[in-house]
């Protein structure tokens, strides 16, 4: 089993020096910082906390940063519960920004005295939580999944509430329907996108790549949609949005435009929170519980951090994502929009 100890004789440092390289004491060289980083990296080692002692927990952006979005902001809300119940602080990182040459990323989060970090990730980062999961640092990647069995995470499986929102318009009468998705791929947009295309298949519908828009996930993002949507010649009579702040930007470019929702355009949005209810009319939304994919990702590492490596934690949960109908869908036009 790994210890201070350990540590101390691989480093060639005493186990003081060991303590304050772990504490992240200010007083120690980078030289011997590094080395004791090295040998605590490859001992995989993880100090062990009580109930009532106090750690940081990073919350770690692999990919772009999206700390202003719904999504973030839910999630972050979620989590302060656990950060008071555990007494942790909560620290934001950027895997990019963070890293020094040469050292791994346990290295990194023990240097910054993160003693456990849930990791937000897109398609083209997931690299890096593999990479995190096998050196064992303590991790729980949120809003993904994955086939590896070191990996653990915690996500809202939206494919399911996505086809039956596709449904929903299908049985109203619309046979030409739109989703639009985040230009940054990550598995929860692709998820909808599935549950969109199984949808269109169980209905025999044909997929039309001209339906399938992609934009930034932020309220320009969503009024970019609605003047794309406005130009064309044959438009979508209803469309799925897939993020909460790009279906408020659209929302809010329709009523501009002068497009009426429903009348002349269903929408059915996502909805992390309560959004559904602040814009008018209320939202048809494919909703999931943010928060609460915050508060149970905290309780996971912190559950891993208190097993450390004499008892391996498995985390690998879903938790579940729904429809709801309200006010801004309807049957189709008679004529085009």
């Amino acid at each position: 089993m790994s210890s201070v100890r350990v540590i101390a004789r691989e480093a060639g440092v005493s186990i003081a020096t060991v303590s304050r390289v772990l504490n992240n004491h200010p007083r120690v060289s980078a030289e011997v910082r590094d080395r004791v980083l090295a040998a605590a990296n490859e001992q995989r080692y993880v100090s062990k906390v009580g109930k009532r002692s106090t750690a940081n927990i990073g919350l770690l952006y692999t990919g772009e940063l999206s700390i202003g979005s719904p999504f973030d902001a839910q999630l972050m809300w979620g989590m302060s519960g656990g950060l008071e119940q555990y007494d942790y602080d909560l620290m934001l990182l950027d895997a990019k920004r963070s890293m020094q040459s040469g050292e791994t990323y346990s290295q990194m989060l023990m240097r910054k005295g993160v003693r456990g970090v849930v990791l937000r990730t897109t398609l083209a980062t997931r690299n890096v939580c593999l990479a995190i999961a096998d050196e064992g640092f303590p991790a729980v990647v949120i809003g993904d999944r994955f086939d590896h069995d070191a990996v653990r995470f915690i996500y809202s499986d939206s494919r399911e509430p996505s086809r039956e929102a596709i449904e929903h318009l299908v049985g109203l009468g619309h046979t030409r329907i739109g989703i639009c998705l985040n230009n940054i791929a990550d598995s929860d947009h692709a998820d909808r996108l599935e549950g969109y295309h199984q949808a269109l298949a169980d209905h025999g519908m044909t997929r039309d790549r001209k339906l399938v828009f992609y934009v930034p996930a932020h309220r320009p993002g969503g009024a970019q949609l609605i003047r794309r949507v406005a130009a064309m010649s044959d438009r979508p009579t209803a469309l799925y949005i897939t993020d909460p702040a790009t279906s408020a930007g659209a929302f809010k470019e329709a009523r501009a435009l002068g497009l009426r929702i429903p009348e002349d355009l269903s929408v059915i949005g996502f909805d992390d929170g309560d959004n559904r209810f602040d814009v008018h009319p209320e939202m048809s939304a494919v909703c999931q519980d943010t928060a609460a994919l915050g508060r149970e990702a905290l309780a996971a590492v912190h559950e891993v951090i208190r097993g450390g490596d004499d008892q391996p934690v498995a985390i690998r949960k879903a938790l579940r994502a729904w429809f709801e109908v309200h006010g801004s869908t309807a049957p189709p036009p008679c004529a085009g929009l």
